[in-house]
């Protein structure tokens, strides 16, 4: 276990020391971070509205704005809207002249026959792109609670008009709603996700193994410690740091949704499991153990990383079959195809957690290709550790196919 720890501290420290690792982990969030907040100043600084479009929550941040209705509906401002945020006037001719005198930032004409058309004239001379939506909130809770004659119980109502309660007659039973967006892409993104880090983090041991063979180091660390113990220390250490690439990059999308005024949230209609994240991290570690294992047998084999790198596709093919077969598995997730591939410990990773997001697996077929790919890590992490042994007598020849297979079945 010492040995391991001391493999480990050494990955940790190698590559934390890297220049390339530094700038993918900590240097492109911090130049997206710099770009995004470049940009919101900018669009701030366009809208002319301090702070940015105001928010529901923070009246200070709104503007006076005014409303001419001619259809006679609005009979109060409800109390959801701050107070003298909407000045009425009694025709367009003085709200353009309160806009002129800088009463108000911006007013809306409500048409005459706007119960029946739903015309609304909104007229703002700082108007762009940027402030599009605005606080746009405003008005239309305005509209909404005379629409229902300023009812609380009936706004309130109409705000949450369903409670629904669904009762499902199977297990299996598909009720998607296939019109729904969401339905296809939530699955199709937590397949691409969860392919993306295995793949980093699986390259980061490749490029250890190929680099440290490159410079004879691979030899000397053999002399000290066995193959499986430097093999376990290298893919707990360079796994942890994946994980660590991994938060920072999804940490910092998460915070420009924040920063940007957006949720993550779903469509009304489709539920995503919440037990997701825990298989996501199950399915990761196990996906990672098979491919960083794969990737350093790879790397133990070829003369440069460069071969390593055209190498490549040699390994994570059977990831990419998920990828080609997505819209089986999203569209119909109890196909026998896309059970198999759920099942099956080198397109599970994948294939499984894409079904999982698709919703209505049995709990078994999880369960039972978790057990399938902790059997199949612990079989190619011996395997690949033959690798390790047979690397010194292979060195400096060319990497075949067949070399590849027969050192991991230990025949090299």
């Amino acid at each position: 276990m010492g040995k391991i720890w001391l493999v480990l501290r050494h990955e940790i420290r190698t590559t934390l020391g890297s220049k390339s690792f530094l700038f993918l982990t900590f240097g492109l969030p911090a130049l997206f971070s710099l770009v995004f907040l470049a940009v919101t100043a900018l669009s701030r600084g366009a809208s002319g509205i301090p702070g940015g479009a105001g928010g529901a929550g923070d009246p200070s941040r709104l503007q006076v704005e005014g409303y001419v209705d001619q259809s006679g509906l609005v009979k109060a401002i409800p109390t959801s809207v701050p107070r003298d945020i909407l000045v009425p006037y009694p025709d367009e001719a003085a709200a353009r002249e309160a806009l002129r005198a800088g009463e108000v930032a911006a007013y809306y004409v409500i048409a005459a026959d706007y119960v029946a058309s739903g015309d609304l004239l909104y007229v703002n001379p700082k108007y762009n792109f940027a402030t599009s939506r605005g606080q746009s909130w405003v008005m239309r809770q305005t509209l909404f609670a005379n629409l229902l004659g300023n009812d609380a119980e009936r706004i309130a109502r109409a705000a949450r008009p369903m409670d629904v309660k669904v009762t499902a007659l199977s297990p299996a039973q598909d009720t998607r709603d296939e019109d729904n967006p969401a339905t296809f892409f939530v699955p199709y993104i937590s397949m691409m996700l969860l392919y993306v880090v295995i793949l980093m983090a699986a390259s980061l041991l490749l490029n250890s193994v190929a680099t440290e063979k490159k410079n004879r180091v691979m030899e000397i660390l053999l002399s000290s410690v066995s193959p499986r113990q430097m093999l376990t220390g290298k893919i707990v250490g360079l796994g942890l740091l994946g994980l660590l690439q991994t938060a920072i990059w999804m940490g910092t999308g998460y915070t420009f949704l924040l920063l940007g005024g957006q949720t993550l949230q779903l469509p009304a209609g489709f539920t995503l499991p919440p037990s997701i994240l825990i298989w996501g991290f199950v399915f990761f570690l196990l996906g990672y153990a098979v491919y960083a294992s794969l990737m350093a047998g790879l790397g133990a084999l070829v003369p440069n990383l460069r071969e390593a790198s055209q190498a490549v596709i040699l390994v994570i093919w059977p990831l990419i079959i998920p990828l080609m077969l997505s819209s089986i598995l999203i569209e119909k997730p109890h196909d026998p195809l896309a059970t198999v591939l759920s099942i099956f410990p080198l397109t599970a990773p994948i294939a499984m957690i894409t079904r999982l997001a698709a919703g209505g697996v049995p709990w078994w077929q999880p369960l039972l290709a978790v057990g399938l790919l902790v059997i199949t890590a612990l079989i190619i992490i011996r395997a690949v550790a033959n690798t390790f042994r047979a690397q010194t007598l292979l060195s400096g020849q060319p990497f075949t196919v067949g070399r590849y297979w027969a050192a991991l079945l230990g025949r090299g």
